[in-house]
């Protein structure tokens, strides 16, 4: 089943065009990887899947709903959520407090429900809290539920982001580089990690990666942009040995 699809998405700022035509399918179950040099524009896309950026043309279809001009958190409602490249944490609440804001999105209880602490709100509290405890049981991080995010190791912040994302009940979960500033033992946890909640949460993934060793240990596929344009398309092993990819990456030599 096709869970997300773009068509030809451009995104233009002034005159620098950031992303141009870039087609996507992504279909249910898969891990998919954007990867290319910085300035790339592989964050632009992400923003423009989630609506943070209208695209300039194209069209983006999550399943059969066309989303290229949802709000923000529509599009989150409908089903995908995101992380950011730079860890976006409450960094001064606890890590289960992380989880329960994100948990509000489907909060079904009015504003007056929730001042009078009436029993549909009471038992909505409730719910979400047991959600978030389990949620939090599943990504290894119950343990210190009661710390401040701002204290959890490098890591461990990462899968709280990771898990905040979760909490609202997403089909697509895109990771904008979930392995950035790791050493090599947590990056080869954060790759079990993705892997295992793809597998628990029957999750669809697209994921901006620069760890080589995380791009081919769980893409399916790879995308591979350069000034905003897709210069390859394959899986590992096609990209791997892509001399466009190559020269993206290393320079081309000029005096060959």
């Amino acid at each position: 089943m096709e869970m997300l699809r773009t068509d030809k998405i451009t995104m233009q700022f002034g005159g620098l065009t950031a992303v141009k035509d870039f087609n996507l399918n992504l279909n249910e179950g898969e891990i998919i990887a954007l990867i290319g040099p910085n300035g790339a524009g592989k964050t632009t896309i992400f923003n423009m899947i989630t609506s943070v950026y209208k695209p300039t043309k194209g069209t983006i279809h999550f399943k059969d709903t066309d989303i290229t001009h949802s709000a923000p958190h529509l599009v989150t409602k409908l089903g995908i959520a995101r992380t950011f490249q730079n860890i976006r944490l409450f960094r001064d609440l606890s890590v289960i407090d992380n989880v329960l804001i994100a948990n509000h999105l489907h909060l079904k209880s009015n504003v007056i429900e929730a001042i009078l602490r009436s029993y549909k709100y009471r038992k909505e509290e409730r719910l979400m809290r047991e959600k978030a405890l389990n949620l939090l049981e599943i990504v290894g991080l119950s343990h210190v539920k009661n710390e401040k995010s701002s204290s959890l190791p490098y890591g461990m912040q990462r899968k709280l982001e990771i898990a905040r994302a979760l909490a609202t009940n997403p089909e697509v979960l895109l990771l904008d580089e979930p392995a950035a500033g790791m050493n090599p033992k947590e990056t080869e946890e954060i790759t079990a990690f993705i892997k295992q909640i793809r597998d628990d949460f029957k999750l669809t993934i697209l994921l901006i990666e620069h760890h080589m060793q995380v791009v081919m240990g769980i893409s399916e596929q790879i995308y591979v942009l350069d000034y905003g344009i897709t210069i390859a398309k394959g899986n590992p092993y096609e990209i791997q040995n892509n001399q466009r990819v190559i020269e993206a990456y290393l320079g081309v030599d000029e005096g060959a």
